[in-house]
């Protein structure tokens, strides 16, 4: 099917079950970026900065952009004046930087904590203990230019939907006690990033409010470099 016919479909089936669609377009040109545009899709995820970067003067002001991949410090202050959220953010160190250049753009950030959940050390994210350590830290709550909407977490990869349903409950689990010891008053904290073109029905049936579909939207990559 086209890109057209992809976005609709998916978007037929998630936004019945309140679930938003995050069209993963790293690697993928301007073209089929608006191709996806014109079908109704307002929101993409990129891995890369510099690609972001790249894109985001092409492409309509009413996109909402998701930073998705590892987010290194230095690289915040080229995406700060624009990025709607910041999904993988994974220390305290990359949170304050976050705030500093929100802060320089008058803006606050929106930003999901990835969590570490998969069975595999290639894996970016913070522990669950180190989760609640960072909340807990006197120096949080000093950052008043950023937003903890919710957490993301990926999957191993891996043929076992047991398994894959398990890491996705345990994500659940983990946000559930945060919304009561961190954000019971906060109803911006609702987001669970979870699910990709793979295993997404299994992160809904667990909770997800967020999925990332990429190839089964826009095909196979366009590159495959930079390791993304």
């Amino acid at each position: 099917m086209s890109i057209t016919e992809n976005i609709k479909q998916y978007k037929n089936e998630l936004e019945s079950k309140g679930v938003q669609l995050i069209a993963v377009s790293k690697n993928h040109d301007v073209k089929s970026i608006s191709e996806a545009y014109l079908a109704g899709q307002r929101i993409f995820g990129e891995n890369l900065v510099q690609e972001l970067v790249e894109k985001q003067p092409q492409l309509p002001n009413d996109i909402e952009w998701h930073l998705i991949g590892h987010l290194q410090t230095n690289k915040v202050k080229y995406i700060a004046p624009f990025i709607s959220l910041i999904s993988s953010v994974d220390s305290l160190k990359l949170l304050k930087e976050i705030n500093k250049q929100a802060l320089k753009n008058n803006r606050i950030i929106d930003c999901l904590l990835q969590v570490y959940i998969a069975d595999e050390a290639t894996k970016y994210g913070l522990e669950f203990d180190e989760v609640v350590e960072l909340l807990r830290d006197p120096e949080f709550k000093t950052l008043q230019n950023i937003r903890i909407c919710g957490l993301m977490g990926i999957a191993t990869n891996t043929a076992s939907e047991k398994q894959i349903s398990a890491e996705f409950e345990e994500l659940k689990v983990l946000f559930n006690g945060l919304q009561q010891s961190f954000f019971k008053n906060q109803p911006y904290f609702k987001e669970i990033s979870m699910g990709m073109s793979s295993d997404y029905e299994l992160a809904i049936a667990q909770g997800s409010t967020m999925v990332r579909i990429g190839s089964s939207i826009f095909g196979k990559r366009k590159q495959t470099t930079n390791g993304a």
